[in-house]
C-alpha cells in the first residue's frame, strides 16, 4: 500500500496541463471520503478547484465545498497581511507598515518575500488548532505551482535561512523546513502524462526535489494512460473490418506508450506509478474527479 494518505501535508505538482489540479481535487475528496477534515489549497492559481468539485470558485478565505472538506487559494496580497499579523500580531502596526504604498512598492522587490509568506499560510493551517486543541484540518492538499515553478517556492525557507540574519524570521523558515522535509509528514506526488516531455521533466522535478529540497516524492500518478484491450487475436480478427482494424491499432499504440513511459518512470525514479484511465466525458466536472478518486482509492488500497 502506498502510504500517502497518511502524511498530513501532500504537495502535488507536475508540468503544466498534465492536470495535476484534478488529482489534488481527487486526492481531497478522497482524504474527505476517509473521514479526514481536509483543506486543499491552490498557489496563487486561476481557482479551479472549486469548480472541479461541484461547488463555487475558491477565493482568498478558506471555504467550506462539503462536509470534511474545505478549499482556500493562497494569493501573494491576502497571505502578506495574514501571514504579517501572525507575526506582527497588532494590526495597527501591520496598517501602519504593510499597507503604507511606499512600503508595498519596495517590499514587491524583496527576494522570494512573496513565496515566503504564501507557504508560511499553507503551513499554519498545517498547525492551526481547533478550541479543543485539536488539528483544525487533519491532512493539507497542496495544488503546488507547476514544473519549473515549484523548486522555486518550496526552497524559499532555504533561502531566506541562508540570507537573513538570526531573528524571527529566520526562525519562521527553519521551522518551515524541518515541516517540509519531515517525511513522516510530507509527502510530493508528481503527475504526468504518458508523452515524452512531461515524463522526462517528471524525471527531472522528482531529482530536484531530492536534492535541492530535500523532499523525496512518494508517487507518481500517470494521467490519462490508456490500458491495453486487444489481443493479436482481436487485431487479426478485426483484418476484414479495416475502419475497426484502424482504430484497434491506434488504441494498441497508445497503451503500448503508456505502458513504455510507465515502465521508464518506475525505473528512473524508482517510485509507484498509479495510473488513472483516460476520461472519455463531455464535460469534465465533478463526476470526473469522482471517477479519478475512486481509482486512486482502488489502487492506494491495492498496494
Amino acid at each position: 500500500m502506498v502510504p500517502l494518505l497518511d502524511r498530513r501535508l501532500l504537495i502535488v505538482s507536475g508540468k503544466g496541463g498534465v492536470g495535476k489540479s484534478s488529482i489534488s481535487a481527487a486526492l481531497a475528496l478522497l482524504s474527505a471520503r476517509a473521514g479526514n477534515r481536509t483543506l486543499v489549497c491552490e498557489v496563487n492559481a486561476d481557482a479551479r478547484i472549486g469548480h472541479l468539485l461541484g461547488g463555487p470558485e475558491v477565493g482568498a478565505q478558506i471555504s467550506l465545498l462539503e462536509e470534511r472538506l474545505w478549499a482556500v487559494n493562497v494569493r501573494p496580497e491576502e497571505a502578506m497581511r495574514e501571514y504579517a499579523l501572525m507575526i506582527l500580531k497588532l494590526e495597527s502596526i501591520y496598517k501602519a507598515v504593510f499597507e503604507n504604498r511606499f512600503v508595498r512598492y519596495f517590499l514587491r522587490f524583496i527576494p522570494s518575500l512573496q513565496e515566503l509568506v504564501m507557504l508560511g499560510k499553507i503551513l499554519y493551517h498545517l498547525e492551526e488548532k481547533l478550541p479543543d486543541g485539536e488539528p483544525r484540518f487533519d491532512k493539507v492538499i497542496v495544488d503546488a505551482p507547476a514544473t519549473g515553478h515549484v523548486v522555486p517556492f518550496l526552497s524559499v525557507a532555504k533561502v531566506i535561512m541562508d540570507t537573513v540574519p538570526a531573528g524571527r524570521l529566520s526562525r519562521e523558515a527553519s521551522a518551515m523546513r524541518a515541516v517540509l522535509e519531515d517525511g513522516k509528514l510530507t509527502a510530493a506526488v508528481l503527475v504526468s502524462l504518458p508523452e515524452e516531455m512531461p515524463v522526462n521533466e517528471t524525471i527531472e522535478l522528482g531529482t530536484a526535489l531530492e536534492q535541492q529540497v530535500q523532499i523525496s516524492p512518494q508517487a507518481v500518478v500517470l494521467n490519462a494512460f490508456t490500458a491495453e484491450r486487444f489481443t493479436a487475436a482481436d487485431l487479426e480478427a478485426l483484418r476484414l473490418k479495416p475502419s475497426l482494424l484502424e482504430l484497434a491499432q491506434g488504441h494498441a499504440l497508445l497503451a503500448k506508450l503508456s505502458a513504455d513511459f510507465r515502465e521508464q518512470l518506475e525505473r528512473e525514479l524508482k517510485l509507484p506509478v498509479l495510473t488513472v484511465s483516460r476520461l472519455y466525458q463531455g464535460r469534465f466536472g465533478r463526476a470526473s474527479i469522482e471517477a479519478i478518486a475512486d481509482q486512486l482509492g482502488s489502487m492506494l488500497e491495492a498496494r
